[in-house]
């Protein structure tokens, strides 16, 4: 039967409620800007990451920095072998016993295949972990900022979640240790943070990893941390996994993959790193959600975290003269401030002098700039009055976004009477 063009028109669009969980995810206990939700904000500046026309810096720029040249091949065998196509739901065996040795050594702590299962990219993990072993009304302690669908999925999830504030007045960048040993009274299931930080790029101290391992053992909870830009470590700063500390094997869930420094976020595969009831656990949802990671994207980390030692120095040498670039540039604004660190590609701008809220500045800065930012808001309460930036660009590209962004947000300055 035909239906007439007349009937397609005049036929109503069903409309459907969201589910609980889903309403949930709009954080309504946390409002972006007066009367306005993390989620309707999200959607009037169409924070959507397909960019739709503007420079958006949410994400790397995977032309200017592509992922390493063997991808090609490597995909290229993998799909020729169609036996690939289906493995386990963890990931294939193979891969899995490949990938031991070299997380291994990265981490400082052996790590057995039983030790790991492949997701679709790190946030496939973070989604399929929390589901794995998180209850409704579970108490979690989530950094403060931290990366931004963390809380929304905790909440999906229906735990309580506390955030632990993101220290920057002490000599070295800190979480509220102090707050963490208050809070393990109450029982948690889990904190959580990201290392690098995402959105600020920070790096902890050895001495604050060492407390975070003893806090955890001494209140019996598990630590998930992020590891997806461990990789992205400028200069000699040293980097302190939390693994290799005593007693955090059995009680670390670490998450790891190629999405950001070889720029392999297109293949969609990320790794968990974790004792093997948990992995179990998430085998189990990987079975419900996913099936599996992309099975030819897994054939891909039999070279990774091997034999690009070249690629890596380039790749963050590249980096840092625009992270470098970047800070010399938005220093001109009157009133900004910035904590420029030495890992990931982002910078975490505070403009809160500036007395707008942080939808005001993210669409000016689209508009007049052509721009799109991650407002701080999205990142938790403490990221209010700032914006995360990444610095990943073509040089030249950036450059002139750059001298738009300062007209901008200098305009911003005056208006508020800042003067430099």
């Amino acid at each position: 039967m035909t239906i007439s063009p007349s009937i397609r028109q005049t036929s109503p669009e069903a409309t459907v409620s969201p589910s609980d969980r889903v309403l949930r995810t709009h954080l309504p206990k946390r409002e972006a800007t007066p009367g306005v939700s993390v989620r309707e904000a999200d959607v009037s500046l169409r924070l959507d990451g397909g960019g739709n026309g503007l420079l958006d810096t949410t994400h790397f720029d995977t032309v200017r920095f592509p992922p390493p040249a063997w991808i090609q091949g490597e995909m290229a065998t993998a799909i020729d072998n169609g036996s690939w196509a289906y493995t386990p739901y963890r990931g294939a065996p193979e891969v899995l016993e490949s990938l031991a040795g070299p997380i291994s050594t990265f981490l400082g702590s052996d790590v057995g295949a039983e030790n790991l299962a492949l997701t679709p990219g790190t946030q496939g993990a973070i989604f399929t972990t929390l589901s794995a072993i998180v209850n409704e009304g579970d108490l979690v302690l989530l950094a403060d900022p931290d990366y931004l669908f963390c809380e929304r999925i905790l909440e999906f999830l229906g735990a309580r979640v506390e955030r632990i504030p993101l220290l920057f007045d002490t000599d070295e960048p800190t979480l509220d240790l102090e707050l963490i040993e208050k809070l393990s009274a109450e029982k948690p299931k889990l904190l959580m943070f990201s290392h690098p930080n995402n959105p600020t790029g920070a790096i902890y101290s050895e001495a604050m990893i060492a407390r975070v391992a003893e806090l955890a053992v001494a209140g019996d909870f598990l630590v998930m941390v992020d590891e997806l830009y461990s990789r992205l470590v400028y200069g000699n700063t040293p980097f302190h996994h939390l693994r290799t500390q005593p007693g955090m094997p059995e009680r670390s869930i670490t998450l790891l993959g190629p999405s950001k420094t070889e720029s392999m976020s297109g293949f969609r595969i990320g790794v968990i790193v974790a004792p093997n009831s948990i992995i179990q656990n998430v085998e189990q949802c990987l079975a419900m959600t996913s099936l599996r990671a992309p099975a030819y994207s897994q054939r891909l980390l039999g070279r990774w975290l091997t034999g690009d030692a070249d690629f890596l120095a380039e790749r963050i040498a590249d980096l840092e003269a625009l992270r470098d670039m970047t800070v010399a540039k938005l220093g001109a604004v009157p009133g900004l401030h910035m904590h420029p660190q030495n890992g990931t590609a982002y910078l975490f701008v505070d403009v809160s002098a500036f007395g707008a809220t942080d939808v005001e500045i993210a669409g000016a800065l689209q508009r007049e700039a052509r721009v799109i930012v991650s407002p701080g808001y999205q990142f938790g309460a403490q990221g209010t009055g700032h914006f995360r930036i990444c610095y990943a660009r073509d040089e030249a590209e950036w450059a002139a976004a750059l001298d738009l962004m300062v007209t901008c947000l200098t305009g911003f300055a005056t208006r508020a009477g800042i003067s430099a």
